[in-house]
């Protein structure tokens, strides 16, 4: 498979309806999570995990079953699977987040597993109601596959990037309030009080430093790899680091990758790794984190992935 085959072109603009309504909906399957997962620290239970299909709820406990949902991106079906052998599924095909909403409601009562949720989206400009949205109804199979095999080859370099990290560190895991893959470090000490909503404070209780992809949100439209620190050490926003194409984006407060500079680079994998380890590096360093006790010494494991 030629790297273009793994790494396909992701545009923004060539896409962004089929995004925005797969955003929606995945959405109402992440409250669903909510209301059944327990709360465990910094949202990690309800964060969707990519599978060899597509993208998955962790299982999930109802009274004494327990279930998972997947959105299936190779028979493009959502998929609710149940301990006692039951499963259903829904069409992953055009139609309103209204009735997707509507629809895995009744699917979920049908079997035993009904809940209510909270039905407003979350993590967007402005508030929109996920029982009644008729505006977003796109999806373009194609489309929402293509995007599934970047998140897929962005998960297996991410999980190499973190081996060599022995301190707490968060899998690789998407988020469906904000619609990114992330992989999050933290140094082990508290982090200064911050303001916000719930689980943002608790994300951020601690000193973290997160990599992460998201195909295009907010000031920038276009596929991008992200890095950042909380809290963000000073001298970070000037530091020099790697590939050439990464660039600090002042007013988002992380270091971004473009896309397009890795997937159309000799080799991504080398391009990711060295933008999560570059960055990794000026941001441990100038916070003080203590590099020996939260790294393994050898980088035998990323030559190994690179092909070297």
């Amino acid at each position: 498979m030629t790297n273009s085959e793994r790494w396909p072109p992701l545009p923004y603009e060539a896409w962004k309806d089929t995004y925005q309504t797969l955003h929606l909906w995945m959405q109402v399957v992440g409250k669903v999570a909510l209301a059944d997962a327990p709360a465990l620290n910094h949202s990690w239970g309800i964060a969707f995990h990519l599978t060899p299909r597509g993208l998955s709820t962790r299982t999930l406990a109802h009274e004494r079953r327990t279930f998972s949902i997947e959105f299936d991106f190779v028979a493009h079906r959502l998929v609710v699977r149940v301990s006692d052998g039951t499963e259903r599924t829904l069409p992953l095909a055009p139609r309103s987040v209204a009735q997707f909403h509507r629809e895995l409601m009744a699917l979920l009562d049908s079997i035993g597993l009904g809940v209510k949720i909270w039905p407003v989206a979350v993590e967007l400009p402005a508030p929109i109601r996920l029982d009644t949205d008729t505006d977003h109804a796109s999806y373009d199979p194609d489309a929402a596959a293509r995007a599934w095999r970047v998140f897929a080859e962005v998960e297996r370099v991410l999980t190499q990037a973190r081996l060599p990290f022995v301190g707490k560190c968060s899998p690789v895991h998407f988020f469906w309030g904000s619609f990114d893959l992330a992989v999050t470090r933290f140094s082990g000490r508290p982090a200064p009080p911050r303001d916000g909503p719930a689980f943002m404070r608790d994300a951020y209780s601690h000193e973290v430093i997160s990599h992460g992809f998201w195909p295009g949100s907010g000031p920038i439209l276009e596929p991008s790899f992200y890095a950042y620190a909380v809290p963000e050490p000073a001298g970070l926003k000037d530091a020099t680091v790697r590939p050439d194409a990464a660039y600090y984006h002042r007013d988002m407060g992380e270091f971004i990758l473009p896309y397009d500079a890795v997937r159309t680079a000799a080799s991504p994998e080398r391009e990711i790794l060295a933008f999560v380890e570059s960055t990794y590096e000026r941001a441990s360093t100038l916070a003080g984190w203590d590099r020996a006790a939260l790294e393994q010494q050898s980088a035998a494991p990323h030559a190994r992935h690179a092909g070297a």
